[in-house]
Order: structure tokens, then C-alpha cells, then sequence
């Protein structure tokens, strides 16, 4: 299947190393060298996904994704990182990227990300995915959004897909080998650590308080479970 990408970077070797491989597995490429080009590209087309680096001439490529969630929660985001700085990574996850490489990289890992990446938005929930409420706080899949005291978030294919699963398995624990296997595809590069991040974003959304959460809840050594009836903090759990 033909996907449309769209890959901004601002070192032309490197983007058009880019460009090449992700041509070579067939899919349509669409190149921005700056963040002016990759802000008006996002805002005339729909991507079926979105590779950003990070630092870019005008818009950086945190701003561009920071622009693209407000309208857009289902298009994946890759971000290109540079190497240590572990800030933007997380600050990328936390503004509603999916995944990220690290400066310097391998085509092969990034091709790799890519098609997990792609696989994923093929298998994200559907019009007909459940809508539901925890508590106060309604969540559509469909439409990747949660309302929760009339402010509306939105969800990333992976937050939705996550949340998805933890329904499936109507409230029972969620392994976080589950959430790798069946959220992930089984991606090598992704661990533990970025399933944590992303229950951490999926709490900010659908819990009153985050750090004392009451649907979305820890099960110690296993994941994740979600409730649909409210666990008070400090309570022992059913």
C-alpha cells in the first residue's frame, strides 16, 4: 500500500537520503526544508504521516506538531532527535508524537519505525469504535477526543489504541509486554519506559487528578488496568 509522507528536514544530504529510502519502499514523499514550508504543506494536504526534525529554520519541529494536534489527533509524528537531549523527547511525546530516532540513525531503523508506524494507523480504531465515559469524562475512539468539564483533548492513534486494548480486557490487567505486542507491532525500539510515557499522557487527559488516578490505574509488576467505576485514591482496589 502507497502511503503519503511528509518529511521535514533541513540537511539537504540528509533529506534526500530520506526521501530516497522512503520512495524506494513505495510510498509518496513530499519534502520541506524549513519549518514555513512544512507548516503550509500540513495546512493544504492531509499526510498519512508526518516525519519532523526537531530543529528546523522559523517553526521548530516541536511547534509544527504542537500545531498540526490541534487540528489533526490522528496523523502520526515521527520526530528526527538529536542525540542526548531528552528534553525534546519528552516534551515531543507529551505535545501527541507517536515515536522518535535519534540523531545519528540507521536507514534501516528509521524504515523500520516507519512501517510499525504505518502498520498501526491501519489497525487504529475505527467510526464504529466505542464511545465511553469514566466518570464525568467522555472518550469517542472514533474521533480520538476526550471532553472532560467541557475542555475537549485529543488522543494520538497509539492513546487511543491503548485505551482500546485496556477496554478489551474490561478491567483486567494489561501487560506491558500486551501493549508492546499489539499497540507497538511488536517494534524492537520501543520499551517499557515509552509505554509509562504514554499512560502518563493518557492520565492528564482522562483522570481529574493524574497523580492520583482512579480509572486508569497501576498494576504493580504486571501495567495497566482501566475501570469504569472510579477507584478512590488510597482505597484499596477491588
Amino acid at each position: 500500500m502507497t502511503f503519503r509522507i511528509l518529511l521535514v528536514e533541513d540537511d539537504r544530504t540528509l533529506r534526500t537520503a530520506l526521501r530516497d529510502a522512503l520512495s524506494g519502499e513505495g510510498h509518496e514523499v513530499a519534502t520541506a526544508a524549513d519549518g514555513h514550508e512544512a507548516r503550509a504543506a500540513l495546512r493544504e494536504h492531509r499526510f498519512d504521516l508526518a516525519v519532523l526534525d526537531v530543529m528546523l529554520p522559523g517553526p521548530s519541529g516541536l511547534e509544527l506538531l504542537r500545531d498540526l494536534r490541534r487540528r489533526d489527533a490522528a496523523t502520526p509524528v515521527l520526530l528526527l532527535t538529536a542525540r542526548g537531549d531528552e528534553g525534546d523527547k519528552v516534551l515531543g511525546l507529551e505535545l501527541g508524537a507517536d515515536d522518535y530516532v535519534t540523531k545519528p540513525f540507521s536507514l534501516r531503523e528509521l524504515l523500520a519505525r516507519v512501517k510499525a508506524m504505518l502498520r498501526r494507523r491501519e489497525g487504529a480504531p475505527s467510526a464504529a469504535a466505542q464511545q465511553f465515559t469514566l466518570g464525568e469524562v467522555r472518550v469517542d475512539l472514533a474521533s480520538f477526543t476526550v471532553e472532560r468539564a467541557g475542555a475537549m483533548s485529543t488522543l494520538s492513534p497509539k492513546e487511543a489504541s491503548m485505551l482500546a486494548l485496556l477496554r478489551r480486557h474490561d478491567g483486567r490487567a494489561v501487560s506491558r509486554a500486551a501493549f508492546l505486542a499489539e499497540v507497538w507491532g511488536g517494534d524492537e525500539f520501543v520499551g517499557d519506559r515509552t509505554i509509562d510515557t504514554h499512560v502518563l499522557n493518557l492520565r492528564q487527559k482522562v483522570e481529574v487528578d493524574p497523580k492520583r488516578p482512579r480509572f486508569l490505574l497501576t498494576v504493580h509488576g504486571i501495567g495497566y488496568r482501566l475501570v469504569d467505576k472510579p477507584v478512590e485514591p488510597g482505597s484499596a482496589e477491588p
